[in-house]
């Protein structure tokens, strides 16, 4: 199995860690990358600025409710660019708002999951989302 870049775009230090926590107990071979921001997301991705020369993330963990840049502006950039837009991205938010999700899906989101409550259920969406997309699905480009 090889190794899979994820890249979180997370403002929420717990939400953080505990994506972190769960990723190492998924047994998933994977380098994170965390960043606080929007623009620094959309920077990394399109390798812009401090971002040159950056590897590209083969999945993308993306938050709604941001600085800089909110979640649905990082996702319209990323998706509205050839050389990107088939990396995975999945909107991993607080919100459950109808019309969050229906702008994510509008905007080529390629799942959308609403943050659990409970720590533990939250780890176990983690575990399972990583599973899913990283065991199971074939990424483009990627063997």
């Amino acid at each position: 199995m090889r190794l899979i870049h994820i890249l979180l775009v997370e403002d929420n230090e717990g939400d953080i860690l505990l994506t972190r926590e769960a990723l190492e107990e998924s047994k998933i071979l994977n380098e994170l990358t965390v960043l606080r921001n929007g623009k620094d997301a959309i920077d990394f991705v399109l390798k812009n600025g401090k971002f040159e020369g950056t590897p590209l993330p083969d999945l993308i963990l993306l938050d709604i409710n941001l600085p800089l840049k909110n979640g649905h502006e990082v996702l319209q950039a990323l998706k509205n660019n050839d050389s990107v837009k088939d990396i995975p991205i999945i909107m991993l938010t607080t919100s459950s708002a109808e019309r969050d999700i229906q702008k994510s899906y509008d905007n080529h989101a390629n799942c959308y999951i609403a943050k659990p409550v409970e720590v533990s259920e939250f780890l176990d969406c983690i575990i399972k989302m990583g599973e899913f997309w990283l065991s199971i699905v074939k990424l483009p480009g990627k063997n």
